[in-house]
């Protein structure tokens, strides 16, 4: 009995680590070696890395049980080849769902990175971006002398930060989430006058980060949450028993 887990999120990497343990043969699937690095610190899974498209999913979920989707919540792309991967296949899908976490009524919303810069061409002072490595071209009408991107520390996000100009002084590169008091000390030791980030729910430590920026009163541009679907952790931990069960 297999199944496939689309991850490279805490947890897709629990949930991993739970199937194993219920005796189901699991294969993750992470877009980056690093995501391959951080998802073999839980064994017993088989891990593929790489970049997907639909095709290439079909392959891997062929003859799978269940298809469960762990990406980011704001990874819609891949979700969406991965819903077609599951239909073509007729593997049964179910989506993790992260749960949102609360805005403060201080932060402003806005629905991408190209509007969070727009509005940061107004301003000025530093700017802290948490939005993920893939987002910083929105910046690039920015000064990037004002720019200070925490990525992921990978090589892919060090080059794509040179890439868009960054300085090299101004890459953070460290893996989260972070504390309240991390978040603080990297707003204070840069002068952070901005934080542009995205609700990654408590998992992606966002409640955190707002913590922090309310402490300095650094104001927040948050990157509307795209609506979904699915089921919780323990839906889907569920499902996997009743698998195990019709063995």
């Amino acid at each position: 009995m297999r199944v496939v887990i689309f991850s490279g999120t805490t947890e897709g990497r629990a949930l991993s680590e739970e199937t194993v343990r219920l005796g189901l043969e699991t294969v993750v699937c992470v877009a980056t070696e690093y995501g391959r690095t951080l998802q073999e610190e839980h064994p017993g899974a088989k891990t593929l890395t790489g970049r997907l498209d639909a095709p290439a999913m079909e392959k891997v979920l062929e003859g799978a049980a269940l298809c469960v989707d762990a990406t980011h919540p704001y990874a819609r792309e891949a979700s969406r080849n991965i819903v077609a991967a599951a239909k073509k296949t007729s593997v049964p899908y179910k989506r993790l769902v992260r749960p949102k976490c609360l805005l403060p009524d201080d932060c402003k919303v806005v629905e991408s990175a190209t509007e969070a810069a727009r509005v940061l061409e107004k301003t000025t002072g530093n700017i802290l971006l948490t939005t993920g490595v893939k987002e910083l071209g929105a910046f690039s009408r920015l000064n990037p002398n004002r720019l200070f991107p925490r990525v992921l520390p990978s090589r892919e996000s060090i080059r794509l930060c040179e890439e868009n100009g960054i300085p090299q002084s101004h890459i953070i590169a460290m893996q989260g989430p972070f504390s309240r008091g991390l978040n603080r000390a990297l707003m204070e030791q840069f002068a952070i006058r901005w934080l542009v980030t995205k609700d990654g729910g408590a998992a992606g430590g966002f409640p955190e980060k707002i913590e922090a920026a309310q402490d300095l009163q650094v104001p927040v541009l948050v990157i509307r949450r795209p609506e979904e679907t699915g089921d919780t952790w323990d839906e889907i931990v569920k499902k996997c028993k009743e698998l195990m069960a019709c063995r």
